[in-house]
Parts: C-alpha cells; sequence; structure tokens
C-alpha cells in the first residue's frame, strides 16, 4: 500500500562557490600557477596585470543607477567600480612582491621514474617482440620496491589473456633472470633472500672471501641469519672465528634491501619546490610571509566594464543586448568571486600559520626538536576561529622554510605524552629520546620494549610498553633481537 506524505528535515549544503574555495584552499603554492592560468582561459572578463585608477563615473551613469529598479535590469555601480581588484597581487602583509626572497628557487633531487630505467634497459637486450613483450609484461609486475611477488605462472595466464602470448613458466623465468642483471643490483627479486644473492652476485670476483662467505650464509644458514643466531651460523659453517662470519655479516647488512627505492642514483635531474611560508628570525623576532611568486597580478577585464558603460547609453529594451549584458554580468561576478576566493586564500594561509608559529615559537626560534609542544588541528583552529577541517586542508599540502630546513605545516602536529610533572610533551620529543637511548645502547644486548618504558618513566615520561613500541615502528627501528651485533 502507497501513502503520500511530508517530512521536513534540516540539510547543509556548500554553494558551489564555498567548493571552489575549499579546492582552491588545498592547492599548493607551486601548483596555484596553473590554476589561475585554468582560470584565465574559461573567463576572459580576469585579466593579469596592473590596472590605472578608474575614472569618475559618468552623469548618465549616475543618472541610471538612481533610475534603474526594474528586476529586469542590471546595476552596473558594481562592475564600474573595481578599485579593490585592479592590480590586486597576492602578496605578505606589508610585503613587496619584487623581493628577491620570494623568487628563490628550492632545488631538490628528482629522479626518472624506475619503470622509465627499466625499459631503456630491456632496449638494450637486442629482443625478438615476443620475447620483448614478454620482458614488458615482468617489468610492469615490479612493485615500487623492486620486488616481483606475482607468481610467474600467473604472468603465464596474464600473457596469455591480454596479449594472446602461448609462453612456459620456463620462457619467462628466463626473461627475468635477463632483467635480473639490470640495475640497480637486486631488481625484480621474488623476494628478499634472492635480492641479496643478486647484490652479491654482482661482487663476487672469486677473490673476496667475505663476499664468498655472505653468499655462502644467505644460501645455507638465512633462517639463523634472519633470527641473529651468529653462533649458529659459526656452527653450520664449521668456524669458531666469529671475526670469519661479523665481515661476512656487515657486508650483507650494508645491501639494498628494497633495490626500488634506491634505483634512482645517477639519474638525478633538478625540480624546484616552492615553499608556500618563508619565516625569517630577524634578531630574535620571527617574522612570517607568504610566498607569492605564483601568483600574478589579476583585475577585471575594462573592456568588459566598457560593455556596461555601452548599455547604459543604449536601449534597454534590447533583447539581444540585454543578453550580451547578462552574458558579461555572469563572467564578471565569476571574476571578482575569483579575485576575492585568491585573497581569502591568502588571508586564511597566513592566519593559519600565524598561530602555528605563536603555539610552536620556541622551536621556530632554534629549530630543537624537543621544544615542539603537543599540538592537534583541534588547537590551531580554536586560536583561529576556524573549522578544524579548513586547518587540516591548510596543514595536509603546505610547507614552512625556515633558517633550518623546509617542513611540511604536518610535521608540527603530533600527541601528547603526559610526564610525572602533569605537564604535556610532544610525541615528537619522545621519538627523540628514544632514538637517542637505541642509538647509544650496547648493540651486543640491545634494550627490548619493556626496558625502554622502564627507562623513559625513570626520565618522567609515563608512557606504556605498546606506545613505545609503536613509536619505535614509526622511527623504522627494528626489535631488540634484530639490532643485536656480534
Amino acid at each position: 500500500m502507497q501513502k503520500l506524505g511530508l517530512n521536513q528535515t534540516l540539510q547543509q549544503k556548500l554553494s558551489p562557490q564555498q567548493i571552489q574555495f575549499i579546492k582552491l584552499l588545498q592547492v599548493p603554492t607551486a601548483e596555484l600557477e596553473s590554476r589561475i592560468e585554468e582560470e584565465l582561459e574559461i573567463n576572459p572578463a580576469l585579466e593579469e596585470g596592473s590596472e590605472e585608477p578608474v575614472d569618475e563615473k559618468s552623469e548618465s551613469e549616475e543618472e541610471y543607477q538612481e533610475t534603474s529598479g526594474s528586476e529586469d535590469e542590471i546595476d552596473i555601480k558594481d562592475y564600474l567600480r573595481d578599485d579593490d581588484y585592479a592590480g590586486y597581487k597576492m602578496q605578505a602583509d606589508g610585503g613587496g612582491g619584487d623581493d628577491d626572497e620570494d623568487d628563490r628557487e628550492m632545488p631538490i633531487p628528482m629522479a626518472t621514474s624506475l619503470h622509465e630505467q627499466l625499459m631503456t634497459q630491456l632496449g638494450y637486450l637486442g629482443l625478438d617482440e615476443r620475447q620483448q613483450a614478454i620482458g614488458k609484461q615482468l617489468i610492469g609486475s615490479i612493485e615500487a620496491d623492486g620486488y616481483i611477488r606475482r607468481e610467474l605462472e600467473a604472468i603465464v595466464n596474464d600473457l596469455a589473456f591480454s596479449q594472446g602470448i602461448e609462453t612456459t613458466v620456463e620462457e619467462v623465468e628466463s626473461i627475468l633472470k635477463k632483467i635480473q642483471t639490470f640495475d640497480p643490483p637486486g631488481i625484480a627479486a621474488r623476494d628478499l633472500r634472492e635480492c641479496l644473492l643478486l647484490q652479491l652476485d654482482r661482487m663476487d670476483n672469486g677473490r673476496d672471501v667475505d663476499v664468498a662467505v655472505a653468499k655462502k650464509i644467505i644460501s645455507e644458514c638465512y633462517d639463523e641469519f634472519t633470527k641473529k643466531h651468529y653462533q649458529k651460523i659459526q656452527k653450520k659453517l664449521g668456524t669458531e672465528d666469529e671475526d670469519f662470519v661479523r665481515d661476512a655479516v656487515e657486508l650483507i647488512v650494508k645491501l639494498n634491501p628494497k633495490p626500488g627505492g634506491g634505483g634512482s642514483a645517477g639519474m638525478v635531474k633538478n625540480q624546484y619546490i616552492i615553499p608556500d611560508f618563508i619565516l625569517t628570525n630577524n634578531n630574535g623576532k620571527l617574522e612570517l610571509a607568504l610566498n607569492s611568486r605564483n601568483a600574478p597580478e589579476l583585475r577585471i577585464s575594462r573592456s568588459y566594464t566598457e560593455m556596461f558603460k555601452a548599455y547604459d547609453k543604449s536601449d534597454k529594451k534590447d533583447k539581444k543586448l540585454k543578453e550580451a549584458v547578462t552574458f558579461v554580468k555572469q563572467k564578471l561576478d565569476s571574476a571578482k568571486w575569483f579575485i576575492d576566493a585568491i585573497k581569502q586564500r591568502q588571508q586564511t594561509l597566513l592566519k593559519t600559520m600565524r598561530a602555528i608559529v605563536d603555539f610552536q615559537y620556541e622551536f621556530f626560534l632554534e629549530g630543537d626538536e624537543t621544544k615542539l609542544k603537543p599540538m592537534i588541528l583541534k588547537d590551531i583552529a580554536s586560536m583561529i576561529g576556524m573549522d578544524i577541517s579548513t586547518v587540516s586542508r591548510v596543514a595536509s599540502s603546505k610547507s614552512v622554510q625556515t633558517d633550518f630546513g623546509i617542513y611540511p605545516l604536518k610535521y608540527f602536529f603530533s600527541e601528547g605524552i603526559a610526564t610525572d610533572s602533569g605537564e604535556e610533551v610532544s610525541s615528537r620529543e619522545v621519538k627523540q629520546i628514544i632514538k637517542e637511548i637505541i642509538e647509544k645502547e650496547d648493540k651486543s644486548k640491545p634494550l627490548s620494549d619493556d626496558k625502554l618504558e622502564k627507562l623513559l618513566n625513570e626520565k618522567g615520561y609515563n608512557i606504556a610498553r605498546r606506545t613505545v613500541a609503536k613509536y619505535r615502528e614509526q622511527l623504522n627501528i627494528p626489535v631488540a633481537r634484530l639490532r643485536k651485533e656480534l
């Protein structure tokens, strides 16, 4: 049975302008230029460059504004008085846009992709078309860390279904062996053991004893090696000489367990990172500027405002002219909104960053990581009177240049750990202390997480063992057993 009823609901929806502003707020400075270029292309009422002051409005314009009141007519005054937009440029408070500091390029290394490198090397093998296709399929199966974890049988099936190539596991493996000779050493291994052996094979010249022993350890004593049972390794190898095993183990631990991550050596080219904020310490006073090098001057098109002047002097009942003016009005609305949004973006970024600087003032003075205070998004949102989601969007994709390096804003947000005195310290400070304790430990008797917990408690940090384990893992430090050295 069908019923007809009324339901009253309250919904909150973002306007298209709000959605666009949110997207604009998330864009980092490095990508803002392309976003502005995109807007310039689609909106002819928006232009780059400075503009002369707007002339006083004519008597006919003023007369029209006083007498116009019909819904069909358009109020011209909102589009002729554009002093607030003419020559507007994103810049820091009181700062000029010509400062060389804002235009400095910050080079960082960027590598060609691992896939590109391997495909180039595949071309040097002189394979036939069929073998080339198999090689491409194998390279496409290599994961970011450099390993092939997909079973060769599955790759054989992939070739049959996707490319119509009938092959065997033996043929695919023969091509794989060729790819495993590529740089970086250890690439296309199917597990860590094979990866280490591939690297040792490259080093084996038949005369290096350490390499020969290392290969024997990985081949015959791999389980013992992973568990650091060195005495069992000595027994298996039939030697009582610790140095005999120690030198080989030291060689193994220097090998690269993730060849995909280090495959860009020697193939570096320049990329440029543009920090969103520039923070300088001027004799103990922190000065914050918003990097403006990617924000050109924006203005409302003068030719479009002239169209309104022509409309003012024309027959306002002309239907075609009204349609043209409506189109112009839409474009002017869009242009004025975009300039407002850019300005609002600047103010929101500066407001958020100033709050972060005030909160972490001691850190920004010296760059001492232990001076970082516990800080969450809610802290900054409360300081600036904005929503947590707004702060999150600013912090997620922005960076600041300081006197001691460039930091992503996410770096300054961390949890708090209580101390015996009742104060809270940043989890980053605790991680730094854990790192220092482990660096100074006796490697023949590395500290367990329980012992680390006790040491931290003795220092006044109220922290549980599971939290110690979590922070240790975040620092990429292995468990005590795997830190043990001979």
